[in-house]
């Protein structure tokens, strides 16, 4: 008895072996691509990467050693650079300004660009196309080429050297960017979601609030993100509006800071790490929200 099960267990388990070895044989291989692909990408990694390890890296030196050997590596490792900094009053001071503008801004750009693009989205009026076109050509007009126009308005309104200055017009410029993105996410949603709402009783805020919101949340991260960083790494904007350093943001802040101790290059490249610290870890967290929020505006 027990020889037969015995002799029975072994074909089985030969046929599952059999089996096995025949589905890796008939799994297809896992294709790499084209080597000059993989190299042409490295390479634009590397040059994209390199820049920032070299400033992260160069704070943990000292001015000798940067003079002696530019490319080399800490030797021993000095933290006294960016303790330095994060000691500084002058540093937080300005981590809180840029942190200010950064949120107001993008609050603004969300809210704002959330309603106008619900408008867009979802009802049919006069003038409709054109203004989506409008929105539309304020994507080739960077601020840079606004700058003189933008300062005249700003100081007649008496926001020169004032954050709200560096607020409105961001907010401003932010808004063709947010459309484009978040109109293919509302025009997605189905109109028959909206009629059911309606039989309900429910108001056209309300439908906004409780189902348009939380059904383009992709988009809205994506465009919070984009405005966030955008607004964090502004520099040109502030170079015209901020005199006083009291109410410098970082991105300005590196550039006095770089000035005033211009013979202390191991304590510049720390500040200037630090200062590019918060915007980087923030893409890093929500890169995938903001591809997810793109693909998804190209599919609507």
């Amino acid at each position: 008895m027990s020889a037969t099960t015995a002799g029975s267990r072994r074909p089985a388990k030969a046929r599952i072996g059999r089996s096995d070895r025949r589905d890796r044989h008939d799994r297809p291989k896992q294709e790499w691509g084209n080597p000059v692909t993989y190299f042409i990408a490295l390479l634009f990694i590397a040059v994209c990467v390199a820049p920032v390890l070299y400033i992260v890296v160069g704070g943990f030196r000292t001015n000798a050693q940067i003079t002696t050997s530019p490319a080399g590596l800490p030797n021993p490792w000095v933290i006294s650079n960016y303790t330095s900094v994060l000691t500084s009053v002058t540093f937080w001071g300005e981590f809180v300004n840029s942190l200010v503008v950064g949120l107001a801004s993008t609050l603004g750009i969300v809210v704002l660009g959330m309603m106008v693009s619900f408008v867009l989205a979802r009802y049919n009026f006069r003038l409709k196309g054109a203004m989506y076109t409008l929105f539309a050509a304020g994507l080739m007009f960077p601020m840079v080429i606004a700058i003189t126009p933008l300062y005249i308005v700003i100081k007649d309104l008496g926001l020169i050297d004032n954050l709200l200055g560096i607020i409105i017009p961001q907010i401003a410029f932010g808004l063709p960017t947010t459309v484009i993105i978040l109109v293919p996410f509302l025009r997605a949603i189905p109109k028959e979601i909206e009629e059911a709402a309606a039989l309900d009783g429910t108001s056209r805020l309300g439908f906004f609030v409780r189902m348009v919101l939380p059904l383009s949340l992709p988009g809205v991260v994506t465009v919070g993100i984009l405005a966030f960083i955008g607004s964090w790494n502004n520099y040109v904007l502030p170079l015209y509006i901020l005199n006083s350093q009291k109410n410098y943001t970082l991105p300005l802040g590196v550039q006095a800071f770089s000035s005033q101790y211009s013979t202390n290059t191991a304590q510049v490249l720390a500040f200037t790490s630090l200062a590019m610290l918060p915007a980087l870890i923030f893409f890093s967290i929500f890169q995938k929200r903001i591809v997810g929020g793109l693909t998804g505006a190209v599919k609507g």
